[in-house]
């Protein structure tokens, strides 16, 4: 069986890069591809034989031709699935129109909170009990699109930008690699602006499928579900697992 190829989009260490490839979702890393010849994550990626590539933003003289050659560079790998990991690079709309449906990106807050910049600065600023992330389909509003999953931590009373940020990477070490799985097995469904996982795949026909996730998630309420015992015991240190409804509605 060929496995659905997906194309890494980084821009620095490439931590989510190196949780997905250790997760191993059923899909292939077609190339990893950043706009910095520095990254530390494109020296990760050609130690596991994954094809790299760079595609410098100071060498372009607008943010236009910029992602001309970037989407040159993917499309040459024909991939299911673009995946926006610390990729420090506003898009534009031409970019995110020519991959709807298959671009996705991680966040670090609770959309729609905080959207951009400094988001642990934000959140203990405004002294908010729970913060965490996201991961969405992209659409040309930033941080705005469907919402695939969510995973929550507590914010503690001494917690500094770095303590809570080092928390939350954890939690998106899991998350990623679990929205990438749903995404190459065709279960993520978008219905009316939300995001479903189509429970229907066969788990005794194909076991790459991971429970984990599934088995804690309770009923959904409006469009949300959250994780109850047995799935907070699979995802230690989060307090909530926030989850697409798994019942795909009808057309």
């Amino acid at each position: 069986m060929t496995l659905p190829a997906i194309v890494v989009l980084i821009s620095g260490r490439g931590s989510n890069l190196r949780a997905i490839v250790e997760a191993a979702p059923p899909c292939r890393i077609a190339a990893v591809i950043s706009n910095r010849p520095d990254a530390p994550g494109l020296d990760y990626a050609r130690e596991k034989g994954i094809r790299t590539a760079v595609i410098d933003h100071t060498g372009f003289t607008s943010r236009d031709t910029f992602d001309q050659a970037l989407r040159a560079a993917i499309d040459a790998h024909s991939p299911a699935l673009v995946v926006l990991a610390g990729f420090m690079r506003i898009l534009s709309d031409a970019f995110v129109g020519h991959y709807a449906g298959r671009l996705i990106n991680i966040h670090p807050s609770l959309l729609p909170a905080y959207p951009g910049l400094h988001t642990h600065r934000r959140a203990l600023a405004d002294g908010v009990r729970l913060h965490g992330c996201t991961v969405h389909f992209v659409t040309s509003t930033l941080d705005s699109g469907p919402i695939i999953a969510q995973a929550a931590v507590p914010v503690q009373p001494d917690d500094t930008e770095d303590s809570l940020s080092a928390r939350i990477l954890v939690q998106e070490h899991r998350l990623y690699p679990q929205a990438v799985r749903w995404f190459v097995q065709g279960r993520l469904v978008i219905a009316q602006g939300r995001v479903c996982v189509d429970r229907s795949v066969d788990r005794s026909v194909d076991p790459s499928v991971d429970r984990s996730i599934d088995a804690g998630v309770g009923a959904a309420v409006d469009g949300v579900a959250a994780v109850g015992a047995v799935g907070a015991a699979n995802w230690p240190g989060t307090v909530a697992l926030v989850n697409p409804p798994l019942d795909v509605p009808p057309d």
